[in-house]
């Protein structure tokens, strides 16, 4: 299988300690079984340069909201916007996969809510999520949703 490649927005670095961490995980499994992909990671930022994405990927993204809870007052989202221009340009969605999300519990209905609406507006599965920089076993469950999701979609 080739590489997984995730594209991620980190704002407060715990997005980015995740990729990291999951980057980690998926080579130790790629080292004992060759047959489980790797993962690339490219960050997006406000300095990033759009480009037409012409490989499947997916996306990481936390949720950071100012205003409305997001349920039934609205809901205005709040520093991950690049991450869904980047997306939207051209014809970028099309590769997308699925979608991960992250936040705080903490928030209750607004937990990942950041993801769920990029999946329903990019038309793509919400696949994973953890809670802010995850633990292991967070690495292992979302490792495992996305090589099941590659495998559904682009085959082994």
């Amino acid at each position: 299988m080739q590489p997984l490649r995730i594209l991620f927005i980190s704002i407060e670095g715990n997005t980015r300690n995740f990729v990291e961490n999951l980057t980690a995980y998926a080579a130790k499994q790629h080292a004992s079984d060759a047959s489980l992909p790797t993962i690339t990671a490219t960050e997006i930022s406000e300095a990033s340069d759009f480009v037409a994405e012409t490989q499947p990927y997916f996306c990481f993204v936390p949720t950071y909201l100012n205003g409305g809870n997001g349920i039934d007052n609205g809901v205005k989202e709040l520093m991950t916007n690049v991450l869904g221009e980047y997306i939207a340009y051209g014809q970028n969605a099309t590769h997308l996969l699925g979608v991960v999300g992250s936040g705080n519990r903490n928030f209750n209905e607004q937990y990942c809510l950041t993801a769920k609406r990029y999946a329903a507006k990019f038309n793509a599965p919400f696949v994973a999520n953890y809670e802010l920089r995850g633990v292991p076993r967070d690495e292992a469950r979302v490792y495992d949703a996305l090589v099941t999701r590659a495998k559904e979609v682009i085959g082994a």
